[in-house]
């Protein structure tokens, strides 16, 4: 599949008066390719996700919906793969099937963000929401064999761009998906006192360091309780926190 600027820019130069040799070799392609675009279907039939990646295409700076990009990156960096050996690849994100609020937060980031088709599909404990899309793996690059925790998950430039500009959404995907927020229970000298806590768990240190960065983005304090677990547990923190991400509904 070529971009669709691609095929404008073929048609652009034909129909400028160059024969459609000409166009083929301005856009580096057969000349069957091109004539098939400028004579035989000169319009796509369809409209598929290639009109929505902005990766594919020349005209857009980024995501329509950047903040919906940060959200579902942080979805997808906690509890998504990508499925590419269908015929149309799909992006999975297992929700826990009592949080029905983040499901439908997740199937509206996929559709803001580029899936034409989602479907929510039940599982034990939980709903797999799917997107299908073609361009899926333009948008996440990290994409690839085995888990996230055995591989390195390193953000593209342009990935870090729009997250420093929304690391609040980022920050809810992540928790989302792989954090909580509970009351924390603990006993001073006798004295009991009960405050709310956040808590990100991932055994992906990259991850982990994902989930720092944007916290530090946003000054919120955090601390490594574990190996693999990060906690804000601060008044002002929880608080600052709570702006961006809150419980889980």
């Amino acid at each position: 599949m070529h971009p669709p600027e691609t095929r404008a820019r073929a048609r652009q130069i034909f129909l400028s008066g160059a024969t459609i040799a000409d166009a083929a070799r301005s856009v580096g392609l057969s000349y069957r390719t091109v004539w098939h675009w400028c004579r035989d279907r000169p319009v796509p039939a369809v409209h598929n996700t290639a009109l929505r990646c902005f990766r594919c295409r020349d005209d857009v700076d980024g995501p329509t919906d950047p903040a919906a990009y940060a959200y579902l990156l942080g979805l997808y960096l906690g509890d998504g793969h990508l499925v590419t050996t269908a015929r149309v690849p799909v992006l999975r994100v297992s929700c826990t099937a009592s949080w029905p609020g983040l499901i439908e937060a997740c199937d509206d980031a996929m559709r803001a963000v580029l899936a034409e088709k989602v479907q929510r599909v039940p599982q034990q404990g939980c709903v797999n929401v799917q997107g299908y899309g073609k361009h899926w793996s333009c948008l996440f690059p990290q994409h690839g064999p085995g888990k996230k925790h055995e591989r390195p998950i390193v953000l593209a430039d342009w990935q870090r761009e729009i997250v420093e500009r929304h690391p609040g959404d980022l920050l809810r995907g992540l928790f989302h998906s792989d954090g909580c927020r509970f009351a924390n229970r603990v006993t001073v000298r006798g004295k009991r006192y009960v405050y709310p806590r956040y808590m990100f768990t991932n055994e992906s240190a990259d991850i982990i360091g994902l989930c720092q960065w944007a916290l530090d983005l946003l000054g919120i304090a955090w601390r490594m309780n574990r190996r693999n677990s990060l906690s804000v547990a601060r008044r002002d923190a929880v608080a600052a926190l709570d702006r961006h991400v809150g419980p889980k509904s």
